[in-house]
Parts: C-alpha cells; structure tokens; sequence
C-alpha cells in the first residue's frame, strides 16, 4: 500500500513500470518542501525490494519492514543533514558521500534484490559531486535504483536532469487535505482547515504540525518577529539579518522556511491592495495586514517580494548567507502597524 497521498497521476506511471519490472534506473521527485518526495522514494524502495512483488509495497514484509525502519542494508539516503555529532554543519553534499554510495551501486545487493540511493536536496550537491555522479546516471548498474529529491531543479546540472525520468509532486487542493485530516487523523474541521491553509497543500507538513503544536506556535513566534522587524530601524533589521545567517549555517531549511513565512506575509499584502482579501494565507492577521497595506504603494510590496526571492536563490546559490540577509533587510520598507 502506498502512503504517498494526493499523487495519483504518479502512482499510474510508476505501478505498471514495476508490475513489468521496467522501472528507469534513476528518477527526479520534483516538488515543495513536505509535500511527500522522501515518502514515495521510500515506497519506491519498498517496492523494488517487497517480497509479494506485486507492483505496490506491502509494508508488512522483512524488506518493507527494514526500509520504513531506516536499516536496510541496501536502502541509502544522503543529504546534508547527516554529520556526525559535533561536526561542521555541512552545506552540500559533496564528492566524498557521493563516491561513498556510489562504490555501494557497484556491489551486488546484499539484503534485498535492488539498491536504492536517495539523495535528499539533490540539489544542494556540489558541481564535483554531480559530476561523480553522473557517469553512473550514464552507465547504471543492474538492480540499482537512484532517486534525486529536489525543491529546486534548476539548480541541477542539465546532464543530470537528462538522465533522470522526473516525477513532479504536487501541493493537494485545500478541500482534500482537510479531508484527510479530518478522516485519516482525527482534526476537527476548524483545525483542519487552518492547517491546510498554512501548508499551502503540503501534506506533511499538515499532519506534522497537527501532531506538534510547537510547530504552530513557534509560526506564531515567527510572525510576531516579522511584524516587529517591519517597524524597526536598521540597527535591529541589521541584528535580525545576523540571528537569520545563524540559524542558516545551522538549518538551512528551517530558516529558508522562516523566509517563505516573510514571502507569504508581503503576498497577502498584494491581494489586500488589489481587493482580494478572500484569498490571504494569513487571514487571522487580518487587520494588521490591512493596516500595512495603506502605508505601502503596490510597487514597494512587489518590489521587497522580488528582494525575497532573489535572498532565496542566493542561498541556494551558496552566497554569503549574512551579506545576503542584510541586502534584504536594507531593501524592507518601513511601516507602522502597531493596533
């Protein structure tokens, strides 16, 4: 059984291909953060292995069993979240991991019948480690299966894009996530559709958030500190942009999360000042956003919202995270919320 939800027009492609064990040797799982690329390159891994060998994963037998568990001795995920305690956080994945796997892809499977690697943030690997990589993606093994997760393709070298068949995974529409979570998880219908709302279609950050209310709150902390710094000076812009380049050279993902909290903010400002307020994504700050809005021409909103999208592909550029920062906040115009 899949656990991949809300990707059907995947699911079609993918289950006749394994059901005549015809599956591409190396795919591209395309699509926003939590939105289900490591579950299904999961099951992907749990169906090239599965003992019932019918098309799907039975998530019962020894090999789905050790892959869900994280210790199949054939099953490889790589990213730059793996380091070892007290180690530098990395910011790539580089040639060394990647040679480490791929001296695995040479080797016979030793527990199941395929190898599967995952390369989590497959574009966050280095121009060296890519092109390690690709002469493998040219020239696979038998009975190995490479998976490259990725929020952002374009920053993956056009020869590694060639070679891979991509599956694009998409946001779910806001009624049938509330309708997951309110069937398959117990919310309340109010509950649900605030989460929906929040995860813009992203089922695993819904179910995430429904079971760690921290999640839910530190967003609330994250929104406070973005309307404090919208009405501060420079002095605190400055500290704010330092704290951020901090966090980044900790979690870079938590951080590129935060700057999408910052984007979603400034969109809502767009709507109100074109009459669309039915569609904010933050429409319990509504007055507030009201209240920013006529302190703003439409120019200026559009304008930091380019800033805010040219700050995230600078750090998935592996620009100065700190210069970077202070960039946007020198570009963030004031204004005066306070209600």
């Amino acid at each position: 059984m899949w656990q991949v939800y809300g990707q059907d027009h995947i699911l079609k492609q993918l289950e006749p291909s394994l059901m005549q064990e015809r599956l591409s040797h190396a795919y591209l799982l395309v699509g926003p953060p939590h939105v289900g690329k490591m579950t299904l390159a999961l099951n992907l891994a749990q169906s090239v292995n599965c003992l019932q060998g019918v098309g799907v994963p039975c998530r019962e037998c020894s090999q789905c069993v050790h892959i869900a568990q994280g210790r199949h001795s054939d099953v490889r995920v790589v990213s730059v979240t793996q380091r070892e305690e007290g180690a530098p956080t990395r910011t790539v994945i580089g040639i060394s991991e990647v040679k480490e796997s791929l001296h695995q892809v040479n080797l016979k499977p030793f527990e199941g019948s395929c190898t599967v690697i995952i390369f989590d943030g497959a574009e966050l690997m280095s121009v060296e480690a890519a092109n390690a990589l690709l002469k493998t993606l040219e020239e696979p093994p038998p009975q190995v299966l490479i998976l490259l997760l990725t929020t952002n393709e374009e920053a993956l070298l056009s020869t590694t894009l060639s070679r891979c068949r991509r599956l694009d995974l998409m946001p779910l529409a806001k009624d049938q996530l509330v309708e997951k979570l309110v069937a398959d998880h117990g919310a309340s219908a109010e509950v649900a559709e605030r989460l929906a709302l929040f995860s813009r279609g992203c089922v695993g950050w819904a179910i995430t958030a429904l079971n760690d209310p921290q999640i839910l709150e530190q967003r609330e902390a994250d929104l406070e500190q973005i309307k404090i710094i919208c009405e501060s000076g420079l002095h605190e812009r400055f500290n704010y942009a330092n704290e951020l380049a901090a966090r980044f050279s900790r979690d870079r993902e938590s951080t590129k999360e935060l700057l999408y909290l910052w984007l979603r903010w400034w969109r809502d400002l767009i709507l109100i000042k074109e009459g669309s307020e039915e569609y904010v994504q933050n429409p319990d700050e509504i007055v507030r956003l009201r209240l920013q809005a006529t302190q703003l021409s439409t120019p200026e909103i559009i304008g930091f919202v380019k800033s805010l999208n040219l700050t995230l592909e600078a750090l998935d550029s592996n620009a100065n995270a700190r210069l970077a920062l202070e960039v946007l906040m020198l570009n963030l115009p004031g204004v005066n919320i306070r209600v």
